[in-house]
C-alpha cells in the first residue's frame, strides 16, 4: 500500500495545471494523511481565531496522478478506512453559516474525542467520521478547495465515509485526486460552516473506469446509490440531482420518464448535504432494493 504524508504536499485549489506529488497505477490503495480544515492552527480554546492565517483554510493532500485516467473517464474512489485524530475543533462567527447574522464574535471550541464519542461539554455526540473535501481537477480554471462542483471538492456530504465508494468525472489527464477537511461528526447542512473539524488518515483505492459517463459525482454504499450536485441555490442543486438520477434510470431501464418519476417520488430521497459553501450541495438517494428489482446497475 502506498502512503502519502501531508508534509509531502497540500493544495488549496483543485487545478489541472498542478504538479502531482504522487503517481499511482489504477487499482492502487493509498493511505492519505490530512490536516484539519484550519491546517491544525487552532490548538486550544484560547487560540485567537481572528489571528490565524485564513489563507490556509481547507487544505487537501495531493494531487495524486492516476495512470490511465483521461478526460471522459471516471475515477472510482473506494474509502476502505477512515481514521480521525483525538481532538476536534468547531468555530462560529459573524456572517458565517446560517446563524452568523446572530453571532457577534469569532469563537472556537475544542472537542475531545473519546471512546468513539465527540465530547461537547458533557454531551456525548455519536461520531460519524466523514470527508468534507474530496475530488479531482476541474475542466476549466482551478477551483478553491472551499468550493464544491462537478469535480467534487467541498461537498460536505456526511455519506462520504468509511465503506462508501465515490465516482468522479475525470476532466484532466491523471485525474489529479486529493482529499482533506475531515469531520468527526457533522449534521446535514453543516449550518455553522464547521463540523467537528479533525485531522486524520483515509485509506482509499483509486481505479479508472473506461466507458462510463458522468456529469457530476455519484456515491454508493451497501444500501443506496446517490447523485450529488452543487449549484448556486439549494433549489437548483436538488432539481439537478433529481433530474440527473431520473435520466440515468430512464437510460438504464428503458422506462418512460413518467414512471421513473413516480418510482423516485415513492422510494427516492432528496436530501441536503451543505448550505454554507459558495455553492450549495444536494443529493438524490435511491435504495439498492429498488435497483435490484429493476435489475439495473447505475455505474
Amino acid at each position: 500500500m502506498a502512503v502519502l504524508n501531508r508534509e509531502k504536499g497540500i493544495i488549496y485549489e483543485f487545478n489541472k495545471n498542478q504538479k502531482p506529488i504522487m503517481t499511482v497505477s489504477s487499482g492502487t490503495t493509498v493511505e492519505i494523511e490530512t490536516y484539519d480544515c484550519f491546517k491544525d492552527q487552532i490548538e486550544s480554546s484560547e487560540t485567537v481565531v481572528t489571528e490565524i492565517d485564513w489563507n490556509q483554510i481547507n487544505p487537501a493532500t495531493g494531487p495524486i496522478f492516476v495512470e490511465g485516467a483521461m478526460p471522459g473517464d471516471v475515477l472510482k474512489v473506494k474509502i476502505e478506512k477512515l481514521e480521525v485524530g483525538n481532538q476536534g475543533v468547531m468555530v462560529v462567527g459573524p456572517n458565517l453559516g446560517v446563524m452568523g447574522h446572530r453571532i457577534s464574535q469569532m469563537e472556537a471550541k475544542i472537542i475531545p474525542i473519546r471512546d468513539g464519542k465527540a465530547i461537547f461539554n458533557e454531551i456525548e455526540i455519536p461520531m460519524n467520521p466523514m470527508i468534507g473535501v474530496i475530488g479531482v481537477a476541474p475542466e476549466g480554471e482551478g477551483v478553491n478547495c472551499g468550493t464544491p462542483g462537478s469535480h467534487g471538492g467541498n461537498m460536505d456530504n456526511k455519506m462520504i465515509t468509511e465503506g462508501a465508494t465515490l465516482y468522479f468525472p475525470v476532466f484532466a489527464e491523471g485525474a489529479l485526486f486529493g482529499l482533506g477537511d475531515f469531520h468527526a461528526a457533522m449534521g446535514d447542512g453543516e449550518i455553522s460552516v464547521s463540523g467537528i473539524e479533525v485531522p486524520g488518515k483515509a485509506t482509499v483505492t483509486l481505479e479508472v473506469l473506461k466507458g462510463v459517463k458522468l456529469q457530476n459525482p455519484m456515491l454508493e454504499n451497501d444500501e443506496v446509490f446517490t447523485q450529488i450536485v452543487s449549484a448556486v441555490t439549494l433549489d437548483e442543486a436538488v432539481k439537478l440531482a433529481t433530474e440527473e438520477m431520473a435520466d440515468r434510470l430512464v437510460e438504464k431501464t428503458g422506462l418512460p420518464i413518467s414512471e421513473v418519476t413516480m418510482l423516485l417520488s415513492a422510494a427516492g430521497q432528496a436530501e441536503i448535504c451543505q448550505v454554507v459553501d459558495p455553492l450549495m450541495t444536494a443529493r438524490f438517494v435511491v435504495p439498492k432494493w429498488l435497483l435490484k428489482q429493476l435489475n439495473v446497475e447505475l455505474i
